[in-house]
C-alpha cells in the first residue's frame, strides 16, 4: 500500500439504512451511521487486501461531515483515498468522500490501526474479567 492507493465502496440506499432505522434523525434518507460506516469499511477493505494472515485493522479516529441527504432507491459511492502511512506502517491516514448521483453528500478523514487480531481480541475480552 502506498499514498495515493484508493477504494471505492458503492452502497444501495434501503430502508434499513436510514436516519430512521438508525435512531439518529426522523427522516428516511441516507443515515450519518451508515455513511460513517461506509467511509470505515472502504478503509478497511484496501488495507486488508495487503495485510498477512492474522492481522488486521480498526478505526481508531473518524471525523465526517454529511453535507447533503440522499433519498432511498438511490446510489452512494465512498472513496478513500491514502494520505499517510505511518513510519512504523501501522497507522494509515485517508481521505474520504461520499456522493450519489447529484453529486457530494459527504467528506472527511479517517485513520486505521494495524493490529494482531488475536492480541487485540484477547485484550479486549479480558475486560470482562478486569470488572468482575
Amino acid at each position: 500500500m502506498k499514498i495515493g492507493d484508493t477504494n471505492e465502496v458503492k452502497i444501495m440506499v434501503t430502508d434499513d439504512i436510514t436516519a430512521t432505522a438508525a435512531g439518529s434523525g426522523a427522516l428516511r434518507v441516507f443515515g450519518t451511521p451508515f455513511l460513517v460506516a461506509a467511509m470505515e469499511n472502504a478503509g478497511l477493505e484496501l488495507i486488508a487486501r495487503e495485510l498477512p494472515e492474522g492481522k488486521s485493522s480498526v478505526g481508531i479516529m473518524v471525523n465526517a461531515e454529511h453535507t447533503a441527504p440522499t433519498p432511498v432507491g438511490m446510489e452512494v459511492t465512498v472513496k478513500v483515498t491514502v494520505t499517510n502511512i505511518s513510519a512504523n506502517g501501522k497507522i494509515i491516514d485517508f481521505d474520504m468522500e461520499a456522493r450519489d448521483a447529484a453529486g457530494e453528500i459527504g467528506r472527511g478523514k479517517h485513520q486505521r490501526a494495524i493490529i494482531d487480531a488475536e492480541r487485540f481480541m484477547t485484550k479486549c475480552y479480558s475486560k470482562l474479567e478486569e470488572v468482575k
